[in-house]
């Protein structure tokens, strides 16, 4: 079956009456069909939502496995909207296909006669500032690491990892990288604490790190649909540095870049593993 990808939310549109226009895009991650309806803002509802899923599906096309949300704001009307048609929902920020579609029609607003030349921008969810790490998450130590994609595949396969997150979508040979490709990475040594951070990184569905110049700078890990956390924050110019070609690599290789998390750094045992990949 196929997964679907939907956003719901206000665009830069009214109806004859001045009301603000909700449109629903739904597109198959593959891209194979796409649809789209616009909502009169006094009409947005669970219900609403829920009559446009159940006559796409009555229409012919295959019910869907899951549907996968980027945007907070869709993330509950489609919680409730779904749960009669039995549909999961998973909220993530990879919606490739969808986010491209929103970008492309974004284009077209301003060519349609009721556009009402708000600022809009497709893709913007408001995110709140990082918070920091519990003290009872912090590992012994972490450091700035890099696998070839050949060894990444390899490590992901070839070892017994307890938490392993590997995305199909997300392997490179999905990515177009060769399997001489460099990819970077973070790995914590976790020391006694290496489990308990583990299963609140699960919990938590990472989705990318990013290094954010500053006084001082910061590394800061991307979860779930909006959360951000303060990873590490450093002042030292070698880390620096480091931090700048982690970011390099990843821009070379396609936003991909992984975390792992392992017990010390005896290269014996590990605790979790996941494939990130950068937005945009």
């Amino acid at each position: 079956m196929p997964s679907w990808e939907i956003d719901f939310y206000r665009r830069p549109l009214h109806d004859p009456q001045g009301n603000e226009l909700w449109e629903l895009l739904v597109c198959t991650s593959e891209g194979t069909w796409q649809h789209h309806a616009c909502c009169p803002q006094p009409e947005v509802n669970a219900k609403w939502l829920e009559t446009q899923l159940q006559q796409l599906v009555e229409i012919g096309h295959e019910h869907p496995e899951q549907i996968r949300v980027f945007r907070p704001q869709t993330l509950h009307l489609l919680e409730l909207a779904c749960e009669p048609l039995g549909i999961p929902v998973e909220p993530t920020r990879h919606t490739p296909a969808l986010k491209q579609w929103l970008v492309e029609r974004s284009h077209l607003y301003p060519t349609l006669p009721n556009y009402t030349r708000q600022p809009y921008q497709p893709l913007d969810v408001d995110k709140p500032p990082p918070m920091p790490l519990s003290e009872n998450l912090w590992g012994d130590r972490w450091r700035f690491a890099a696998l070839s994609a050949g060894e990444l595949i390899d490590f992901g396969t070839g070892y017994p990892i307890p938490i392993l997150e590997m995305p199909e979508f997300l392997l490179p040979l999905k990515l177009g990288l060769a399997s001489t490709a460099t990819i970077p990475g973070i790995v914590i040594d976790g020391g006694r604490r290496s489990m308990s951070l583990a299963r609140w990184l699960q919990q938590s569905h990472p989705s990318a790190l990013n290094y954010v110049p500053g006084a001082p700078d910061g590394l800061i890990l991307e979860a779930g649909l909006v959360d951000r956390w303060v990873v590490a924050t450093f002042e030292d110019p070698d880390v620096k540095a480091a931090a700048q070609l982690f970011e390099q690599r990843k821009q070379t290789g396609r936003g991909l870049h992984f975390l792992l998390v392992q017990p010390d750094d005896s290269g014996v045992t590990y605790t979790g593993f996941w494939l990130l990949k950068a937005e945009g």
